[in-house]
């Protein structure tokens, strides 16, 4: 039997090495395949939308799950949806990604004022950086960030990544001039840093802003690529204005993954199922399923107050507040023969990160102790719970 000494493997067409290895016999290769676990981005394929896969005109959490839009000093408000994509979207379709965070700009009239932005942010529980395995305070371990976009408009963008605990540290990036209406792949490595800290908690823990579109006021000298404490004037260099002046221009991503490692790995496609348990950590829909679907069983605590109990499928990140949409009818409180509706807004009570109850008012009287089936009553009724960093 013979034995191959070598320090290293690498292809003869490649700048880096595949395999290192080390005197102690152990080495250090570059895998790529599908690892389970290690995208530390929830939903990251953009499938799971809880609250509405249709388009949405606000801001905030809206469509997609854990991916929220920000922007501020518009003159008509973009609109933000979860789009499906086709075999047309070269490069994502193939590697199997049927869905996008895709927002469509409003008609900005006035130029692109100073204190106008626009952003797509994600954002890491900080528990989860913290035992990610990112020795994050060395600058010889490495995170990477990964993600698909496509902008109507070619043109280079900004992003950055911020830890959220201790002395607040920044880390800018570009995506290099977009192609109009072509998906590019960008991948960005990413060192740690001494100041770096993430508390072992679930608040906010690392700010992910894959797009961050802003005037002057946010924007100036800026280097990126490399780390710095964070400066809200300063979040990257200053930025053209051909998208935020294109009417209806789109920009989407999908495909984002962020992972400890120093180079990206393909995608960790999760199923549906397990990525929208995850999201329930977050945000939880108790049902939007439309007319004649079931709520829950309930009991008159009074006359004119209907209650009921509720569990959550996970264990929320923190105790939820209410998410709803109500008006005349909507929720249906049928039993003892007596049909009467909730017109107005629920309440929590006694709730917890694991359970709640609710209390409404009834638009007609009921007998006290009674017991009822309570149901969606218009297609338009949504009933959720909200825990969002």
């Amino acid at each position: 039997m013979s034995t191959l000494k070598v320090n290293t493997i690498r292809h003869t067409g490649a700048s880096s090495d595949a395999v290192t290895l080390a005197t102690d016999g152990t080495c250090t290769a570059k895998i790529t395949n599908n690892l389970s676990n290690r995208n530390l981005i929830i939903n990251g394929a953009c499938n799971v939308a809880q609250r509405s896969t249709s388009a949405v005109t606000d801001d905030s959490y809206r469509t997609v799950d854990r991916f929220a839009l920000g922007y501020g000093g518009i003159d008509e408000h973009p609109t933000q949806e979860r789009h499906a994509l086709t075999s047309s979207d070269t490069g994502p379709w193939e590697k199997g990604f049927r869905h996008s965070f895709h927002v469509t700009n409003g008609n900005q009239t006035n130029g692109f004022g100073a204190s106008d932005f626009f952003n797509i942010k994600y954002i890491v529980e900080a528990q989860d950086m913290a035992s990610s395995g990112w020795n994050y305070t060395s600058a010889s371990s490495y995170i990477t960030l990964s993600f698909w976009v496509k902008s109507s408009v070619a043109q280079n963008f900004y992003g950055y990544i911020k830890s959220q605990d201790g002395t607040f540290k920044h880390y800018a990036f570009e995506t290099g001039s977009l192609s109009a209406n072509t998906w590019t792949k960008i991948t960005k490595t990413i060192p740690g840093h001494a100041d770096i800290t993430f508390n072992n908690d679930n608040g906010q823990g690392l700010i992910v802003e894959l797009i961050h579109y802003t005037g002057t006021t946010e924007s100036g000298s800026v280097t990126l690529n490399q780390w710095a404490t964070f400066n809200g004037s300063l979040r990257t260099p200053d930025q053209a204005s051909t998208w935020w002046t294109t009417n209806d221009a789109t920009i989407e991503v999908t495909g984002v993954q962020l992972e400890v490692s120093d180079h990206a790995t393909d995608f960790e496609h999760r199923s549906y199922g397990d990525e929208l348990l995850k999201c329930k950590r977050y945000f939880s829909m108790h049902s939007n399923l439309g007319t004649n679907t079931a709520l829950s069983d309930g009991f008159s605590w009074s006359a004119n107050e209907v209650d009921f109990m509720y569990t959550f499928p996970v264990e929320m990140r923190a105790t939820p507040s209410i998410y709803q949409v109500t008006g005349a009818d909507y929720f249906k409180i049928q039993g003892n023969s007596l049909a009467t509706y909730v017109d107005g807004n629920w309440t929590l009570q006694y709730a917890s990160k694991f359970a709640t109850s609710h209390y409404a008012s009834s638009d007609a009287s009921r007998t006290a102790g009674d017991s009822f089936h309570i149901t969606f009553n218009n297609a338009a009724a949504r009933l959720g719970y909200n825990a969002e960093l």
